[in-house]
């Protein structure tokens, strides 16, 4: 018999977001499952009951009946009251933070369910990405940040020129480059605004300027990933660089957002008081950490407060203010989870502790506590071979970066030996008209040759492509036989049939040649463009 899945309605304060909508509702059926889904729970998402109907989902009175299914998808952590309503054996799929709920996983055990917490996710896992609800709704945390900053600022993002008068572009910094802070960035800089980020983890910073920001470094060395995609506690000495070089962004940028959050424990205060009030009247701070206590000093979580001139945003439901976007997300990290637990596609589910990703993700089974999960199983690094085994490839006296060993004196002086003598037997026998097309032949054949070796190899297409093109000078030789000019009596040498069609024939394949290279050259080239 198939499972049901229930889909409550989220009871957290200002909580918009709905655990599955009615596209993903027609994926879950086709899997087996039957689905059931509460009055109303989608509407703050823009989700009518009846979209869910039409999907093919059953609408459930009220809460208690939609809780009292098999599987239960939910967004925020339950509450004790509505841990209450589970029946004996069911299986709950959401965020559930165990580190920070001890409670709710006394709660869990005791009703002996089982709990698959998205948090809980190893992220290392390539193949988890799919799934991962942490990065999905990081990103559209990132997005809507910027948004409003934009709407607390006070003029334009972008730099403008008008008759009215110059308009600066805004200045923005972002602590913190995860996938929030990357976000933010693309964000930033797509309405035109000057981008600064930074990271204690270093290699973020060609993704930074890659979004069209400017990475700024802490003049302090010290690596800060902290693995599974976050930052470690850095140093007191790094921490010191760092509220230096905070201090002084402060003082110079429009608006700052801010990132930093280390699981587990309080965010970082990164933005003093006194950098507030060096900050430029109207000016603007987005912090994304409200909810685990806020990078700012001054920061108010859930709410938007202006302190020294400076407006502080504390919002803790960022992915609530775009509700259908981030519920269509979180749906879809579910739908590819529940397709892992069914893989026969049956309606049922198993729970494979032999999956990395699944033991991860499930901090209780049948009310026995499994959290924390070991350490997944990552694949092992490719050994290194040893340096007196092989020898590093020398590099080509050609520039191209491949190469070998240099061809040998020996080798060399006998190819150029022969080629010579070919070249004497060539100009002692042949006929002086050909000589002059078989000079101009071997010069093509050299400088092609030097035009293509001497590029970097991911330019060989869109090169190969118009040298193609221009080397189809061959259509003046087909014309010339198709048309051939008039001799000193006025009368044309009219070539056979045989050799007229050869003619024509390649001035098709020529015309294809011409105008195939130079459309793929315009498309290899589009590929390298902003």
């Amino acid at each position: 018999m198939a499972l049901l899945i229930g889909v409550p309605k989220e009871t957290a304060a200002g909580e918009k977001r709905v655990a599955t909508v009615p596209d993903v509702v027609v994926k879950l059926i086709k899997l087996g499952f039957a689905v059931t889904v509460e009055t109303g729970a989608g509407a703050a998402a823009n989700c009518a009951d009846e979209t869910y109907t039409a999907a093919g989902a059953s609408i459930a009175p009220d809460a208690a009946t939609a809780w009292a299914a098999d599987i239960v998808f939910k967004v925020r952590p339950p509450t004790l009251d509505e841990v209450a309503l589970l029946r004996e054996g069911a299986t709950l799929i959401g965020f559930v933070w165990p580190a920070q709920n001890p409670e709710l996983m006394a709660a869990l055990q005791a009703r002996k369910v089982t709990a698959l917490a998205i948090d809980c996710l190893p992220r290392q896992l390539s193949r988890a990405q799919k799934m991962d609800a942490l990065t999905s709704m990081a990103g559209v945390s990132g997005y809507r940040a910027v948004v409003e900053a934009a709407n607390a600022f006070g003029r334009f993002f972008n730099g403008q020129i008008t008759a009215a008068g110059k308009i600066p572009p805004a200045k923005v910094f972002i602590a913190g480059a995860g996938v929030a802070g990357l976000a933010a960035i693309g964000t930033a800089a797509n309405l035109g605004a000057i981008v600064r980020a930074n990271d204690t983890r270093a290699e973020v910073a060609d993704q930074v300027v890659s979004l069209g920001g400017e990475f700024v470094k802490v003049d302090y060395e010290e690596e800060g990933s902290g693995g599974g995609g976050y930052a470690k506690v850095m140093s007191e000495g790094f921490q010191a660089a760092q509220r230096a070089m905070y201090a002084q962004q402060a003082a110079e940028v429009d608006i700052i957002i801010t990132t930093a959050l280390i699981p587990g424990k309080p965010a970082p205060k990164l933005i003093t008081a006194d950098m507030v009030k060096t900050m430029k009247p109207g000016s603007v701070i987005v912090d994304m950490a409200a909810e685990q206590g806020g990078n700012c000093e001054l920061t108010v979580p859930g709410e938007a407060v202006v302190r020294h001139g400076v407006t502080i945003v504390g919002y803790t439901d960022l992915t609530s203010r775009l509700a259908k976007q981030s519920s269509t997300l979180y749906s879809n990290n579910l739908l590819r989870l529940t397709e892992e637990l069914c893989k026969t596609k049956d309606g049922q589910i198993n729970v494979n502790f032999e999956d990395d990703a699944i033991r991860g993700l499930t901090v209780v089974r049948n009310g026995e506590l499994t959290w924390p999960a070991p350490a997944p199983k990552l694949p092992a690094a490719p050994a290194k071979p040893k340096a007196a085994a092989v020898a590093a490839p020398k590099a080509s006296s050609h520039g191209h970066g491949g190469g070998g060993e240099p061809m040998p004196a020996k080798s060399l002086a006998i190819v150029f030996a022969v080629g010579a003598a070919l070249f004497w037997l060539v100009g002692a026998f042949a006929p002086a008209s050909f000589l002059s097309h078989f000079t101009v032949f071997v010069l093509a054949c050299f400088v092609g040759y030097m035009v293509v070796w001497n590029v970097t190899p991911s330019l060989h297409t869109p090169l190969m492509s118009v040298t193609n093109a221009i080397s189809s000078i061959i259509a003046i030789g087909a014309l010339v036989q198709v048309a051939p000019p008039l001799d000193a009596a006025g009368v044309a040498d009219r070539p056979n049939g045989l050799i007229l069609g050869l003619a024509v024939f390649s001035l098709v394949l020529t015309a294809i040649n011409m105008f195939g290279g130079f459309a793929v050259t315009r498309r290899m080239l589009a590929m390298f463009r902003k």
